[in-house]
């Protein structure tokens, strides 16, 4: 079986693929996570010049859309790359470049078998329904991380009833628990409690400074580090710790780190925290169970799917410091270890376990084109 990966989101300009994996790991993740279960996969990437690149048996390809002026013209200059590659199914990337996988396809007599996974795309705007939903008649799949996230597509009438929908993680980790010593990483606490988010209002870090502030009085020697990138709530977060003295030197703003610098911090955490309201996945959390620490989230739809309907961890609802506070003195109390965490993740999460899901998902689109055309 050959499938093909799209990505119709541009790369940035000057970076090379090899450059681009370092900085969209994802990208190679789902497909490596693929290949490593006996699937034959290439990568096609939106770029504005053409490059060949082969890593661990992935043919990663960028694909020149430079010239190209609308979604069906991108989507054009995919299929011409695909032509003669021998593709059996095309795996494409984000719901909102259904426009490009319609013309790749060959909307609206499907060439191949399409299968789109949704990245937190959304449902489109009802105007755009109508053309979208036209365009969805080219998938033969979706995948969302859980099936309650399809639910709203479904609602709207977006897919045709043949459709598969399948639930797929939208990715896994490559981290790992590691040495959990604290030394050299200037963390401590117990617990000792990590965030890695961006400081906005989707992730609601307003809501994690109360939960953590009430924790607090029952908790001393709490300690929350805050690991971020854009920040447009920066300024509230610090106006927030230096009015409240429960949370006087109790919360560190780390900044922007590394990626494989979060993998130390993970190590050296007890509890990973996440206010998030809503979710594709949430990458963070996945790579926090990697490393075996518990996850303290969010009740919604992903991050149930993550964590089993919260049986590894704790769930508290959004918005909701009180519950917040609650479940980080009822994990501090009664911990879950950090083999069970990892265990879960093995099963459930890993590259091995989400690249069968892919491998059935595929064989079943392809078993459905074979039964049709007999």
């Amino acid at each position: 079986m050959h499938v093909a990966q799209l990505n119709f989101f541009p790369a940035p300009r000057g970076l090379g693929m090899e450059e681009l994996l370092v900085r969209w790991p994802s990208l190679a993740d789902i497909a490596e996570l693929v290949a490593g279960s006996g699937v034959r996969v290439s990568v096609l990437q939106a770029a504005s010049r053409e490059e060949r690149f082969v890593r661990s048996g992935v043919d990663y390809r960028f694909v020149d859309v430079s010239r190209a002026k609308s979604a069906a013209s991108r989507g054009r200059c995919f299929a011409k790359v695909l032509a003669g590659m021998g593709v059996d199914l095309l795996h494409v990337h984000g719901l909102g470049f259904i426009e490009e996988a319609s013309a790749v396809a060959g909307f609206p007599v499907p060439t191949w078998p399409v299968l789109v996974q949704d990245h937190a795309d959304g449902l489109p705007r009802w105007w755009r329904r109508a053309r979208h939903r036209d365009r969805f008649a080219v998938a033969s799949g979706v995948a969302f991380t859980c099936l309650a996230q399809a639910q709203p597509f479904v609602e709207a009438g977006m897919f045709r009833r043949s459709t598969r929908i399948f639930a797929i993680p939208e990715s896994s980790s490559r981290f790992t628990p590691g040495d959990r010593a604290r030394s050299g990483t200037g963390l401590y606490g117990d617990p000792c409690v990590l965030w890695v988010g961006r400081l906005t209002r989707g992730k609601d870090p307003l809501t994690v400074l109360e939960g953590i502030a009430r924790a607090a009085s029952r908790l001393p020697d709490l300690r929350l580090w805050c690991a971020f990138g854009a920040a447009p709530m920066l300024g509230e977060v610090r106006a927030r710790l230096g009015g409240d003295p429960r949370l006087a030197g109790r919360v560190h703003l780390l900044g922007r780190v590394p990626h494989a610098q979060v993998e130390t911090l993970l190590r050296a955490s007890d509890l990973y925290v996440s206010g998030s309201r809503a979710e594709g996945s949430g990458y963070a959390a996945i790579e926090a169970m990697a490393c075996g620490v518990t996850p303290v989230l969010t009740d919604i739809p992903a991050f149930r799917a993550l964590t089993d309907d919260g049986r590894i961890g704790r769930l508290w609802p959004c918005g909701d410091a009180q519950r917040l506070a609650e479940a980080l003195l009822l994990e501090a109390t009664k911990p879950t270890s950090p083999e069970r965490v990892r265990a879960h993740f093995d099963a459930r999460l890993s590259f091995d376990a989400v690249g069968r899901l892919w491998a059935g998902a595929y064989s079943q689109m392809l078993e459905d084109r074979h039964r049709r055309a007999a």
